[in-house]
């Protein structure tokens, strides 16, 4: 073989590697087979309740509404005069949607500096963390997603404030997310994955 050969075919090799299967999993109604088609999915999330004490179906819930887990999702473009892109909408960026303060604030607070966005792994110790630390300050249950996914959304500051309250959107988007995390916690348990 070439020397040209196999540097072409290095090069094929390690960037097949860096590149990740950010797209969405089939039926995301189902629980069962999501984690199916997943099965790394199913592994984060369980580490993270064991680690955090945040259930599979509550994180399963968010991830649904935040990102349809796809792990490179980012917000919408803004445009001037319907033609001009200025910008995306926020910083969120991957399956938890995370800010880049609050990514970075996880990753110091937590001394994980190597962690991504776009990781589930990593986006899943997150979410526990972030959950976690409503639950300390807030009182919000762990089992309780549309409480939960209310100060995921407004940050713990603005679910203190009620600024939810003034947003009629945001509490019936909240309201499916408890929903969908009941359907997946049922969804689970007839599948035996939790």
């Amino acid at each position: 073989m070439s020397r040209r050969l196999r540097a072409v075919a290095l090069l094929l090799l390690v960037s097949a590697c860096g590149s990740g299967n950010f797209s969405a999993p089939r039926e995301l109604e189902n629980a069962c087979a999501i984690v199916s088609q997943r099965p790394t999915y199913l592994r984060a999330m369980k580490a993270t309740e064991r680690k955090w004490g945040i259930p599979v179906n509550v994180q399963m819930a968010t991830f649904y509404q935040e990102s349809k887990f796809i792990g490179n999702a980012r917000t919408p473009y803004r445009f001037v005069l319907g033609v001009i892109p200025m910008g995306r909408q926020s910083s969120a960026y991957g399956y938890a949607q995370a800010l880049d303060a609050t990514w970075d604030e996880y990753r110091r607070e937590q001394n994980r500096w190597g962690a991504k966005r776009d990781r589930i792994q990593d986006a899943t110790d997150f979410m526990g963390w972030y959950m976690d630390k409503s639950t300390s300050v807030l009182g919000i249950s762990k089992q309780d997603a549309t409480s939960q996914y209310l100060a995921y959304h407004e940050g713990r500051t603005g679910y203190a404030r009620g600024s939810y309250r003034a947003k009629p959107w945001l509490m019936r988007v909240s309201t499916e997310v408890g929903a969908r995390s009941t359907t997946y916690r049922q969804q689970l348990m007839s599948c035996r994955k939790l």
